[in-house]
Formats: structure tokens, sequence, C-alpha cells
């Protein structure tokens, strides 16, 4: 456990970063230097990644007010950038200009659009975005990257490193873990942090859902392109859903508590995906966040068909309580006799998916420097790793360990006829985490 001087400092260096998130109140103002990349003030955007996230993600931007031209996309597949392209079209013909030599498809597609915008949105399978998000920095863009960052340390470690790179070069990066601006998290959270439920000593974060979708596979595909279009149950491209979709809980609970855990300890298993079709994830995990004033938050997660769903976040106090959900825009706070303190309007909030997006382009097309999220971004990915990791090994894994892992999950060869570092045996089955068994250090 952290000294007491030591988790000062982590806490306020967790909050510097929090009050980013919360609007870019410690950066706003300060001047972007150079124009934009077709000499106008035309902002223009290029779409890394072109499935249903990106595509979406291209919509919220076009909903801003801002000077928004997409001038190109990029994909692995074809027919992931052409659906993307018609739904634009359809809906935002004057917004977008892409004519067939701004349409970049395979695994260096990214390289050829990120030089002709102004600002990237990263949207591809998790695993590709460390590299991705090096490329963008490099190019000295503004960047709008989808949750989570990476997939294993080294490439969390390569997102930090590119992370103090885009502040040096004062490049605004938002991160789409958009409860950070959801109004009814901001005002939650300036409540507590004010200290409206005094210090926060326990909590529980859920992402208890049925699951996602399954592509099956098809006589002509190589194994990559199967992993490929699978790309959620493969944990070089995903991270298991513990780190591809908890992250948003897991976020939650590092926001409230102001720091990140020292360890993480926890079980999971394949009790209900088991087939040859789910690859080599777990359907459930269940970890404790230790954190350095010794309290300890409760995740859990799971993807198992016909049971009960929950997905939000509950936390204790020494004054109080408060309870979070997303979907419903709630944040409700009481104090220890069960008084209610605060009750945030469930009815005329923005979007918080659109949101982040009007605040980004707003940053962007005024030439301020706002918003430096990747750092958060990629330590909340590290606690969902960790927390994978705790539960493949049914070790207690501690933060400062993981982080100077180097097991890496990217194959060595990005290539079509490639193979990825895990194969399916005989019977179409892949090879799984055993608790006790798995070493994962």
């Amino acid at each position: 456990m952290m000294n007491n001087s030591r988790n000062d400092k982590q806490r306020r260096e967790f909050l510097k970063t929090s009050a980013l998130l919360a609007g870019g109140t410690m950066l706003s103002g300060i001047p972007l230097a150079g124009a934009y990349a077709g000499g106008d003030d035309t902002i223009k955007v290029a779409v890394i990644g072109c499935g249903g996230r990106g595509t979406g993600a291209a919509f919220n931007a076009l909903s801003t007010d801002a000077n928004i031209k997409i001038i190109a996309l990029a994909d692995t597949f074809r027919d992931r950038l052409d659906e993307a392209y018609t739904k634009l079209a359809e809906r935002h013909a004057k917004k977008i200009d892409i004519p067939e030599e701004r349409k970049f498809v395979g695994f260096d597609a990214y390289r050829q659009a990120i030089p002709l915008a102004d600002v990237v949105i990263l949207a591809t399978p998790p695993g590709f975005r460390p590299v991705h998000f090096e490329e963008a920095v490099r190019a000295g863009k503004h960047i709008f990257m989808e949750k989570p960052v990476a997939v294993d340390v080294p490439g969390v470690r390569r997102v930090l490193a590119a992370a103090e790179e885009a502040k040096r070069r004062k490049l605004n990066v938002v991160v789409g873990l958009q409860r950070h601006y959801q109004a009814s998290y901001r005002e939650g959270m300036k409540r507590i942090q004010d200290g409206a439920i005094g210090d926060v000593v326990s909590g529980q974060v859920y992402w208890n859902s049925g699951g996602v979708w399954v592509h099956p596979r098809k006589p002509e595909q190589t194994e990559m392109e199967y992993q490929l279009r699978n790309w959620y149950y493969f944990n070089w491209l995903c991270g298991d859903h513990i780190v591809e979709q908890h992250v948003h809980n897991i976020d939650v609970a590092n926001w409230v508590k102001g720091s990140y855990p020292v360890s993480i300890q926890g079980t999971g298993s394949r009790a209900w995906r088991t087939g040859v079709d789910y690859g080599e994830i777990y359907d459930n995990h269940a970890v404790e966040l230790t954190y350095a004033d010794g309290s300890v938050i409760y995740s859990q997660c799971r993807h198992f068909e016909g049971t009960s769903n929950r997905v939000d976040e509950t936390f204790q106090g020494t004054r109080g309580r408060v309870f979070f959900n997303a979907g419903g825009n709630q944040a409700v706070l009481w104090d220890s006799k069960g008084n209610e303190l605060y009750n945030h309007p469930r009815r005329g909030n923005p979007n918080p998916y659109d949101h982040e997006h009007v605040e980004f382009f707003d940053a962007v097309g005024k030439g301020e420097y706002r918003f430096a999220d990747a750092e958060n971004g990629a330590y909340s990915t590290l606690t969902g790793i960790i927390g994978r990791l705790a539960t493949y090994s049914g070790q207690v894994i501690k933060w400062e360990d993981a982080l100077q892992s180097n097991v890496d999950l990217m194959p060595e060869r990005l290539a079509w006829d490639a193979m990825p570092k895990v194969l399916p045996d005989a019977q179409g089955l892949y090879p799984y985490a055993i608790p006790g068994k798995t070493v994962v250090l």
C-alpha cells in the first residue's frame, strides 16, 4: 500500500486529469499553432475504423455546429468502409467529400488517411489504438479516440508516451469515456469532490448484459480475417469485455476515488459462452479494486443471456452515498440518514456521445487547447487489463508489477496470410486462461 504522501500526490495528479476531462478548464484558452490542412477554416476529419462505433462517432461529430467536413475513410475491410460511406452520404451529403482516392483499405490504411486531416477519429478494434494514436500525434493531429486505448500493458505504455508528446504539442485529445461529458456525472462528481458524502470507502460498479454479436466463420476466410471479423472474442483485438466494455464503469470508480488501484484480485470464467464462436475471452469477471487508502470497490461484468442486466455505479462514503446510471441520466446523492441531497434532472440533458464532440470541435475550431484525456484513458484501460490478469491467473496483481509487464498480445506480422498468436485446435476451440495455471506476468 502506498504511503500517505505518495497517495496524496497520486490524487492531486489524478484530479488535474479529471479537470481536463470535466470540460478542459485547466487548458482552456491556450492558443494552438498551425493552420488547417486545407488552408481555410474547414476542419477536415479522417475516420480510421468504419465499423459501428467509427460510423457512430462520425455522426456524433457531424451533429455539432462546427465547420466540419469528413474527407477520408480508412478501414481494414472494404465492405465496412463502403457501408459507412453510404450511411454518411445519405444523411450528410454536404458535409462529406470522400472521393475514391481518399478511401483507404488495408492494415496500413491509417497511414494514408491521417496526413490529410486536421482531426482524426480513431475507432478500430482497440488492439490497433496505440500505433494509430502514435501516428496521429506524430502527424500533429487533434484526436478523438474510442475507449479502451490498448489491450495489453506495452500498448498502455505506448499511449502514455504519445500522450506526453500530444500535451507538449498542444494537441487536443478526447477519449470516448463519455460519462466525463455527461451532465449527470459532472454534477454528481462536483458534489462528491466537494465532500457531500464524505470520503468514499466502498462501491460497486456493473456492466451485466447479454453479450454482443457473433459472425460465423466462412470457409474462404483466413484465420486473420476470421479473428478480425470477430474481434470482440480475441484479446489482441479486444482485451476481453472487462477492458473493452466495462472500462466505462471502472473509469467511474477511479474518477470517484481520485486515484487508481494499488492492487486487484478477483475471479472469472467461461460459464455461458463456451463454444467455438466465442474465441478465448471469459464471459464473466468479478474483481475487487483496492486503493491506497484501503477502500475497496467491487467490479462485476458478465455476458449471460436470459439473466438480469445491470449497468450502473454506486458508492458509499463516510457521510452518505451516491448512485449513477448513464442510460437514465441519473445521479442521486443521499446523506447517511437517507435524506436526498441531490437528484439530477433526468430530462433536458445533452447526449454525451454528441456532447463530447461538441466540446472537442469547439476547442479545435477556436484554436484552443483544452483536452488531454489520453493519460486517464490509458490508466483506466490499465485498470481493466489488470482485472483481466487477475481473473485469468487467480492471483493478486499489484499495479506497479503489472505496469512493468512486457507481454505483447499483437501478432508478429499483420497480413491476411499471417497467423495471430492464439489459434484454434482441431475442434475449432481456442485455448483460454485457467486460474491457478495461467501465468500472466
